[in-house]
């Protein structure tokens, strides 16, 4: 594992990271916030640990430099682990042809179909993978307390990450989700290229479907959606994923926030909200 990058932020270090994934198949970079008291060595116990999944063309970079949350990680005392939204350097037929499928649109699925399948596995790859990278690489973080958020493509990996891998996580919240991938667009242009037509599957990657079928979170989960958001109305849908919690009493908070629209202007409008809501989940 090597070090890319190091700038103290807010007391604490904002580092990359660069690794030779064994599940991509390729080198994947993620980006780590390490809060002040870890970084100068003066915590007496391992800090809790917030993972970050981005939308479609980012990088590990883009939440880095525009969300503005390290100022309320360190204040809360957080590690903040943000990867890569794709394998990269794979260059599989077709892979840069469009925005929102292959390089910088990994929709946090397992593959099934070729030539995807070798290289797009982002699902096992956060969950799995990159996680003992950090604990065993990077440490000072708890296994025991940590939580998920993300943005559109990246909400859509919180969501179904949270709610498959639900003992794991304490703490969930999204920006702007792809609730019900299998129903847009951007879903099923993704799950039919990445995972065929086996609709079925499609769904275990699918926020709505899975709380359908029986699967919860425990807790209250926190989705903040501005008013003007472009993709509202055909990509995104929060009501489908309301209307589902609400049939089955999982808890869920969805805050339509008047004239906001997609962008990192609105992200950092409200993650001090967002930071707040992990840190009193993990430091509780």
């Amino acid at each position: 594992m090597e070090k890319i990058s190091e700038n103290k932020s807010f007391g604490g270090l904002q580092t990359v990271w660069e690794h030779q994934s064994d599940i991509c198949s390729c080198p994947m970079r993620f980006a780590v916030y390490t809060p002040p008291a870890l970084a100068d060595g003066s915590a007496d116990k391992p800090v809790p640990v917030l993972w970050w999944l981005s939308g479609l063309t980012c990088t590990e970079e883009n939440f880095t430099v525009k969300s503005g949350f390290q100022r309320y990680a360190a204040e809360h005392g957080l590690m903040v682990v943000a990867p890569d939204t794709s394998p990269r350097g794979t260059d599989l037929p077709g892979e840069h042809d469009a925005y929102d499928f292959g390089s910088g649109a990994g929709f946090y699925v397992n593959a099934t179909q070729d030539p995807w399948r070798e290289n797009y596995n982002m699902y096992s790859y956060v969950t799995e993978e990159l996680p003992d990278v950090v604990f065993n690489g990077i440490g000072g973080c708890d296994r025991e307390r940590q939580g998920i958020f993300g943005h559109s493509m990246g909400g859509h990996g919180a969501l179904v990450i949270a709610l498959r891998e639900r003992r794991v996580f304490k703490s969930l919240s999204a920006f702007a989700p792809i609730v019900a991938p299998s129903g847009v667009p951007w879903g099923e242009k993704a799950f039919s290229g990445y995972l065929g037509d086996n609709v079925d599957l499609w769904k275990e990657f699918d926020a709505t479907e899975l709380v359908k079928s029986g699967h919860y979170f425990a807790g209250d989960i926190l989705i903040d959606q501005g008013t003007a958001d472009q993709f509202l109305d055909e990509q995104l849908k929060p009501h489908l994923f309301e209307a589902a919690c609400k049939e089955v009493d999982q808890l869920c908070t969805v805050r339509m926030q008047d004239g906001y629209d997609h962008s990192y202007f609105f992200i950092a409008s409200f993650m001090a909200d967002h930071m707040a809501h992990h840190a009193k989940a993990l430091n509780g």
